[in-house]
């Protein structure tokens, strides 16, 4: 929380970065390609993917090398996999709640929810955060009958080149703060797993813009993400049937 004591000092500086981070930054368009699909054989597995524009593939030259098209490549080999992306770029955590409000309802088996930069940029409170998260959350069982939520904890932010210090420093150490009480939040959920977002530190990994990430980051985000939702499916199905699961 020391942030938070040094933000008024600070805060003329922090604007001014900020306003130039966002004429300087180039805008990369969100990854080309079909926001649904379907892919594998087995059992169906129905994936709702919702998300900012790290979900919605920015940095990526094709969905399929994004965070989506990743996630179902990686379960295709065990499931039937339908999947589904509701992300934009910009999108918040009260913007997403509004989105989905707005979709018809459906099924699904596992959502994942990749969301938390801009609600750190925007200057959100952690209070408002936790509460918006947790409504999403509840939204997605309700609407949407969602099974399992794996939820990811918010980018690291300290780690992106395209951002100067101190801002980088601050906006590092909120969303730090963010992740954490998330974390907390989600981990006292039985149908809730956490994914933090601790991937490789070589920025060269990252898009060209600096604040997105590259392929590589994706594949292992993907990788990461259909893991954890299939450990999920695993466990959900042996407390059914109290048999193991391989």
């Amino acid at each position: 929380m020391g942030y938070l004591l040094t933000a008024p000092l600070l805060a003329p500086l922090l604007l001014v970065q900020g306003w130039l981070v966002r004429r300087r930054v180039p805008q990369l368009p969100e990854a080309p390609g079909a926001r649904t699909g379907t892919c594998g054989s087995g059992d169906d597995l129905h994936v709702l993917i919702v998300g900012d524009s790290a979900a919605a593939g920015v940095g990526a030259p094709h969905q399929e090398a994004a965070l989506a098209g990743q996630i179902a490549q990686r379960l295709s080999p065990d499931y039937r996999v339908q999947w589904e992306l509701a992300a934009v770029t910009g999108a918040t955590t009260l913007s997403s709640l509004r989105d989905l409000g707005q979709r018809t309802p459906q099924d699904f088996d596992a959502a994942v929810v990749a969301l938390g930069v801009n609600d750190v940029t925007s200057g959100v409170s952690e209070a408002r955060w936790r509460a918006r998260q947790a409504e999403l959350r509840g939204l997605l069982r309700s609407r949407f009958r969602v099974a399992h939520v794996l939820v990811c904890g918010v980018a690291p932010v300290s780690r992106f080149p395209a951002l100067p210090q101190p801002l980088r420093w601050f906006l590092g150490s909120r969303a730090t703060c963010f992740s954490q009480v998330l974390e907390r939040d989600v981990t006292t959920e039985a149908d809730c797993t956490f994914l933090r977002l601790d991937f490789s530190q070589d920025t060269a990994l990252m898009a060209p813009d600096g604040f997105h990430p590259g392929p590589g980051i994706y594949a292992e985000w993907g990788r990461r993400a259909a893991a954890a939702i299939h450990s999920m499916r695993v466990a959900s199905t042996e407390r059914r049937t109290g048999e193991t699961v391989k």
